[in-house]
Order: structure tokens, then C-alpha cells, then sequence
């Protein structure tokens, strides 16, 4: 972490703190540092977690982008360090730095995608397709070209984001395992052997093998 940078625009929030609300007007964008950050929509009467974010994550940048109230809360799901800009701030540091400039959007155009798709299978209560799809997600995100991501961590991760019970996500992985989708090495590291086929099930359409 950059101390002279945290020092400027740093905050560090304990877990179970509201970094904002639902509904509530923005003029501030956050990257984390350090720890994990929920962020969570209402949607017919009950909160949905639509994902946990980690180090180096962004959020709630559409209020200084587009002005718009903030679509989604945000609570400290550990104690976080989060740099905070407002929307000069912002405009000054991607115009300084043309590589994070394009990262954000990178990340941003991924983001709006998986949320469209999440959306659709919780209104259909696709559970099998909405953990197809945050898998896909993390191997997106987490891995590079031909890498892997750690499998306790990902059992864990999305147990907590989805509210879905390990035994679920592990037994889909399993399948996933046996089609030759998914391979678990000896590192418990999961590597994705087939990207055509994983999308198909997340994006809940026919996978023509």
C-alpha cells in the first residue's frame, strides 16, 4: 500500500460498518487496500449479497461518474483501508495513469455484465446457473491467461456472497469436475479446461459440445 497516498486520501472503516446505502445521493468513489468489502441490493423485500470485493477492488464510482443515486450498499465485511476520491480526484488520476484509466473501464464493463446475468438468474431462482456464473467470474478476475484460483478461497468467497451453502457450490464444482469443465490439481488450485461451456451454463443457454 502506498502510505503516502493512504495518507491523502486514505479512511479505514471496522467490519460491519455502512461505507453507503442504497438509494442514498454519492460524490465518492472508493479502491481497497486492505480487506473485503459486501455489497448488497434489495430486491423484493430482501437484501441479496451480489458480491464480495477484495484488495485492489473498486466500488461505487457510478456516483461520481454518472451522478446517479448509488444502486447497491456497501458494509465493511472486515475492517478495511479504502482510498477515497470524489469525482476530481478521479478525473486527476485517470488522466495522470491512461493504464488505470483502461483498467476501470476493463473492470467496469465486466462488472456490468455479470450483474445483468446475476440479476436474471435470481429472478428465475437459477441457482446452478447464478454459480456457474461467479465462478466464470472469478477466473476472469483472479486468474490470468491459463491460471488457476485457489479452490478453499473460492468455496468460501462465493458461500458468502450468494448465501448459498459450501455443500452446493462443491458438489456443482464436482460436476463440473467430472464433465471436464473444471480440473483440481495437487496445489488445490482449480483451473478451467472449458470457458465455452462454463459460459454456456452461466449464461443458461444450450452448449453445443
Amino acid at each position: 500500500m502506498d502510505e503516502n497516498l493512504f495518507s491523502k486520501y486514505g479512511q479505514t472503516f471496522d467490519s460491519g460498518k455502512i461505507i453507503f446505502r442504497e438509494g442514498e445521493e454519492g460524490d465518492r468513489m472508493y479502491i481497497i487496500q486492505e480487506g473485503s468489502i459486501r455489497i448488497t441490493k434489495t430486491m423484493g423485500e430482501k437484501e441479496h449479497v451480489l458480491a464480495v470485493l477484495g484488495k485492489g477492488d473498486f466500488f461505487g464510482e457510478m456516483a461520481i461518474v454518472s451522478r446517479m443515486p448509488r444502486s447497491a450498499s456497501a458494509t465493511a465485511a472486515t475492517t478495511v483501508k479504502l482510498l477515497s476520491f470524489n469525482r476530481e480526484g478521479f478525473i486527476s488520476m485517470i488522466e495522470k495513469n491512461a493504464k488505470i484509466a483502461l483498467n476501470i473501464i476493463d473492470k467496469l464493463s465486466r462488472r456490468l455484465q455479470q450483474a445483468n446475468l446475476q440479476i436474471q438468474h435470481l429472478v428465475r431462482r437459477n441457482e446452478r446457473g447464478l454459480i456457474a456464473l461467479n465462478i466464470l467470474y472469478a477466473f476472469t478476475v483472479q486468474s490470468g491467461e491459463g491460471g488457476g484460483v485457489e479452490y478453499v478461497r473460492l468455496l468460501r468467497e462465493l458461500s458468502l456472497s450468494m448465501e448459498v451453502p459450501q455443500e452446493h457450490i462443491r458438489d456443482f464444482i464436482e460436476e463440473l469436475r467430472r464433465d471436464d469443465i473444471l480440473e483440481l490439481t495437487n496445489q488445490d488450485t482449480l483451473c478451467l479446461i472449458d470457458r465455452r461451456r462454463l459460459s454456456a451454463l452461466a449464461e443458461n443457454r444450450p452448449s453445443r459440445s
